[in-house]
Order: structure tokens, then C-alpha cells, then sequence
């Protein structure tokens, strides 16, 4: 499984650890020749992991129709709020935007789920915590061949969330022109970015980095950090079957 999301809720002196979407090999039974490395969603289910007692239980929600992965979540003590996503079956990113809280009593958890609206169509989005209660989202797929550009900003309180669209960075023209491109969350409103090498015709086993600054004003928004990092593979391409997903 991968493309999913892992967190950990607290409620009434409990904690979880929930686990939702992604996607994952087709099963055995059904592999052929033709598709041995295809990959499906998995199950649009919540799965709720106790690390006190080892034990792992699923919950189907009504409001999951259709698997997804490669989303957004955000958690706040018993909820979690999932953004945006790919689903894989029919190859869009539907502006998901779930509140799912989950309850954790004596007895079995209480998992509901309410549809929020506002959601963004995104995948492959990161996010990087700015100020207590605001996120801002940078980054991700509109569509299979296309960037996103904008950036949002989501504002956090206790009974209610936000997206709102934000000021965009100056993107260098070589971020602007790529096809894919890639990072994580640094912490502290920082982004790292990576772009292939091959945007800039140079060393084309190369990736370049830059530094996304998201809460420092009056700075340069984006930096580069290193002018080449190497990324060379030592197994011939030739000798090896493309992995089949959608997002890079």
C-alpha cells in the first residue's frame, strides 16, 4: 500500500492510529502476464490500528464511494479532515473534502464522516503547518500532464475549516516549464521542491532542489539549494518493468 495517509487521534485519553486510502498490486488471483506490476485503489476504508493492544479494525463509510489516494489529511485531536486525491479507477481528482471524527469510548470506536464543501481538486499536494491553526497547500497535480500552480491557504478552528486561495510564489521558469516535480514538508512554513535534471538539458540523472519559504516576508520565496544532486540508477531500465501509476 502506498499513496494513503497514517495518522494519530486523541479522544477521551486514547489515542489511534488511522489509516486511510491508497492503492496498492492487484491481488495474485488476478495478475496475468500483461499487468503482473498493475496497481488498483484500495477499499475506500478507515482503518483504525489500537498500539495498545496490536489489533486493527476497518470501518466502510457511505461517504467513501470510490478509493482514492495521493490526498491531504489534517488532524485535529478526533478528527481528521481529508483534501482532495486520486482515484485511480476513473482517473480524476475530485475536490474531496471529508471531516471524519472518531470517537473513542470504553467500547468500540464511533467513526462518522460528513461531507464538507470548499474541497480542492489536487493530488500529490503538500502541505507545511504556517502558524497554529493555518496550512498552506503548495504544489500537486490538476491533472495528469498538469502541474498546480496556485496555493491555498487553510485555516483551522475548533468547529471549523477553511480553504482559501493564496498569493502565489514567483516560480523560477524552470519549475514553471517541468513536468513533475516533487518535495516535502521541511517544517517550520519551509517546502523542499525537487525538479529532474532534464528540464535544464544538462545532466539528465540529476535533480535540482529549491526552498519554498511560505511564512518569511519580505525574502525571496524560492531559493535554489543545491545546484545537482545525483540520482543514478544502477539498474539497466532496460531489464526492469515500469511501475504503472498515474502520479509521479
Amino acid at each position: 500500500r502506498y499513496g494513503h495517509t497514517v495518522n494519530v487521534v486523541h479522544s477521551l485519553g486514547k489515542s489511534m492510529i488511522v489509516i486511510i486510502g491508497g492503492r496498492s498490486y492487484i491481488a495474485l488471483g488476478q495478475r496475468t502476464t500483461e499487468k503482473w506490476n498493475s496497481v488498483v485503489d484500495c477499499m475506500p476504508h478507515i482503518f483504525l490500528v489500537d498500539p495498545e493492544f496490536g489489533c486493527c479494525t476497518s470501518y466502510a463509510l457511505p461517504e467513501f464511494q470510490n478509493g482514492f489516494s495521493f490526498h491531504l489529511s489534517l488532524v485535529q485531536n478526533d478528527i481528521i479532515y481529508i483534501i482532495g486525491g486520486h482515484s485511480l479507477e476513473n482517473n480524476i481528482r475530485p475536490p474531496n473534502f471529508y471531516k471524519i471524527k472518531i470517537d473513542l469510548p470504553l467500547g468500540s470506536p464511533a467513526v462518522s464522516c460528513v461531507i464538507l464543501p470548499g474541497g480542492i481538486s489536487v493530488s500529490s499536494a503538500i502541505m507545511t503547518q504556517t502558524r497554529e491553526k493555518e496550512f498552506v497547500v503548495v504544489g500537486g497535480y490538476h491533472s495528469d500532464d498538469q502541474k498546480r500552480m496556485i496555493c491555498n491557504t487553510i485555516n483551522l478552528d475548533d468547529n471549523k475549516i477553511e480553504i482559501v486561495e493564496t498569493e502565489t510564489p514567483d516560480w523560477t521558469p524552470d519549475i514553471k516549464h517541468c513536468k513533475i516535480w516533487f518535495g516535502s514538508d521541511m517544517g517550520n512554513g519551509s517546502i523542499l521542491f525537487g525538479i529532474p535534471g532534464d528540464n535544464r538539458q544538462l545532466t539528465s540523472d540529476a535533480n535540482y532542489f529549491y526552498i519554498l519559504k511560505c511564512q518569511v516576508e519580505n525574502d525571496q520565496s524560492l531559493e535554489q539549494m543545491a545546484q545537482v544532486c545525483s540520482q543514478s540508477s544502477t539498474e539497466d531500465a532496460g531489464e526492469s518493468t515500469p511501475f504503472e501509476d498515474s502520479e509521479g
